[in-house]
This record gives structure tokens, sequence and C-alpha cells, in this order.
């Protein structure tokens, strides 16, 4: 079997992950939560043997499965979420995604998110930063936007721009629709590690909100909170962070 680089791998499997998502959705046979409970269940089955069967030796950290301690002695480490915005998802939304990462000693050095309702691949060998097209913005959670985010946006007279999925909401940024994507109140580390990977190698930065760098791979996977932003923009988000804290 020949072997497939590492970013032509993550890219291969959001993008059938992606497509299997898709196809599953049109068929019209589940609606509401039964679509949402197959969609995670049927990429996540495809999405692990995959990697099992391409990376054998490598760890492997998903939502959908449990959590096999092993992968906290490897060295590399697959951080998957097969359906990134489930409930966007099931009802029939397009800000929704596959996240596939590798991270190598805690850190998401390759990555892709699929985004498959918009037909969008980003790759982190291949993602560029556009330039800011809109008025400023910051991106948050649909159903909880943070307190912080709120006190943040009034202090830089920037709007708020609820979205769905933390991968579409990072990929975003990205397009020039927003300044950022800032999260707080927790999530866990297959929500962000193929974002990150992404936004870094394009030249956002991506940082605890307090600054701090992302550590991954850890025994507990819940990460605390996130702030990706344009690089020209994260010195004054972090002071009006630091005046709403």
């Amino acid at each position: 079997m020949a072997l497939v680089n590492d970013i032509d791998l993550a890219a291969s499997l959001a993008d059938v992950a992606g497509r299997v998502l898709l196809d599953l959705r049109r068929c019209n046979l589940l609606t509401g939560k039964a679509l949402g409970e197959a969609g995670d269940q049927t990429a996540n089955a495809f999405l692990v043997r995959a990697i099992r069967h391409q990376r054998p030796d490598d760890g492997l950290l998903s939502e959908e499965s449990a959590d096999d301690k092993a992968r906290l002695e490897k060295r590399r480490v697959w951080i998957i979420d097969p359906l990134d915005g489930t409930r966007e998802y099931s009802e029939g939304r397009d800000d929704w995604a596959v996240h596939v990462a590798l991270t190598i000693d805690g850190e998401p050095v390759v990555g892709a998110v699929a985004e498959p309702a918009r037909g969008t691949l980003w790759r982190s060998d291949k993602a560029t930063l556009a330039d800011l097209h809109k008025k400023p913005g910051i991106l948050v959670s649909r159903s909880r936007a943070p307190e912080c985010a709120i006190k943040t946006c009034a202090k830089l007279d920037v709007e708020m721009l609820p979205m769905g999925s933390a991968g579409a909401k990072t990929m975003a940024v990205l397009r020039g629709d927003a300044i950022a994507y800032l999260h707080a109140g927790g999530q866990y580390e297959w929500d962000s590690a193929a974002p990150v990977a992404i936004a870094k190698a394009a030249g956002l930065n991506a940082t605890t909100l307090d600054g701090r760098p992302l550590v991954y791979n850890q025994p507990e996977s819940w990460m605390p909170d996130l702030l990706v932003s344009r690089p020209e923009w994260t010195e004054r988000l972090h002071g009006a962070l630091h005046l709403a804290a």
C-alpha cells in the first residue's frame, strides 16, 4: 500500500466524510436528532477505520469514540471531530464541518476542515488569509455568546456575529468575514485542533483568551477558551478582553 502523506490523508478523510454526510442528509430518510446522531456515528466510523488502517502506530482522539488514553504515550496523535455543528447539520444549515488534525508533541501541525454544504475544503498547507472585506466583527457561538464577547464587542465598537461550527467560524475569519472568533465557557480539543492548525499556518493568531499557547493531546481534553484573530487586531482584542474580565 502506497503511503499517503499526512496532509493529503487529512484532506482526503475530511472530504470523503463530508460527502458521506451530504448524501446521508439528502436521502431524506432521517430528520432532526436522528439525522444528527446518524451523521456523527457514520462519519466517525469511516474516519476511525481509515486512520487506524493508514496510521496504525499513531494515537487517536475523537469526539464520538471512547478516549483511549494510550494516545498520551504517542508523539503523533490524530484529533478528529466527525461532525462539528451537529445541530446545524440536522437543521439543514451550511455552517457545519468535518475536522481532521494531526498533532505532534501537542502541536496541531496538520489540519483539514471540510465545509461540505459550502463545497469548501481547507488544508493547512494551502490556506491563505484574505483581506478583511466586511465591517469588523467577532464570531461567536449561535447558542451561547459569552459575556466577555458581548463586552469586548462593545469596547471595540464591532459587531457580534453568531455562527455554528467552530470550524466554520475559524474559516470565516480566514475568508475575511470577521476579525476574530472568540469562545469562552469551554470546548474540547476536537473542536479546535484542525481549525487552529489551518489558522496558524495561514498567519492568524490562535491562543487562549489570556494569550497562552494552545496545547493538545492532554489527559483532560477539555479546553477553557479560544481566541483566533487577525494579527493586526490581536493586541486590541487582548486589551479589551482584559478590561472585560
